[in-house]
């Protein structure tokens, strides 16, 4: 099993639970995980992530595309089934057409067909004018966790260096 991770888990890790200032364990951590094959993201993100101005610009320029995967062969099917799912429910028309735009089809799409976690802040809502990760997640039979699930499941420890 391997995580696919959503730009919000980034941007909301460098302002407020992981600043690099002070918690670059949450970091490595990631860079360890990716090594081993448990987690990733997605080109898509890895672009939005680069859009900014900051350490994370600097932090997802290094991590390349052996950690921001860019779509494969078995991507455009998933899109195909992810679109027919998010026409199929009851959402808006302007909601579908935002999603179909955003880096969420491609993370939801890329999950679906490499049967991968998604990983997100986001939780699901009855709103029919946005489609939330969670709910295509839930209607594609595609597992959605927080970060904080994440990271117990896999057992992270950020510990304090101590003094000698």
């Amino acid at each position: 099993m391997s995580y696919l991770l959503d730009a919000d888990i980034f941007i909301r890790a460098k302002n407020q639970h992981y600043g690099f200032d002070f918690c670059p364990a949450f970091w490595d951590w990631l860079i360890e995980q990716n090594r081993s094959g448990r987690v990733y993201s997605i080109e898509k993100v890895g672009r939005q992530l680069l859009e900014g101005e900051d350490e994370l610009v600097d932090w997802a320029s290094e991590r390349g595309g052996g950690f921001f995967l860019p779509p494969d062969a078995t991507t455009l099917p998933a899109m195909n089934e992810v679109s027919a799912w998010a026409v199929g429910q009851n959402y808006d028309q302007s909601a579908v057409s935002t999603f179909f735009q955003d880096a969420d089809y491609f993370l939801v799409s890329q999950a679906y067909a490499g049967r991968h976690v998604v990983v997100t802040h986001e939780v699901p809502s009855n709103s029919i004018r946005k489609i939330k990760i969670p709910d295509a997640c839930v209607g594609l039979g595609v597992r959605c966790v927080s970060p904080f699930e994440m990271l117990r499941n896999e057992g992270a420890r950020f510990v304090l260096e101590r003094s000698c």
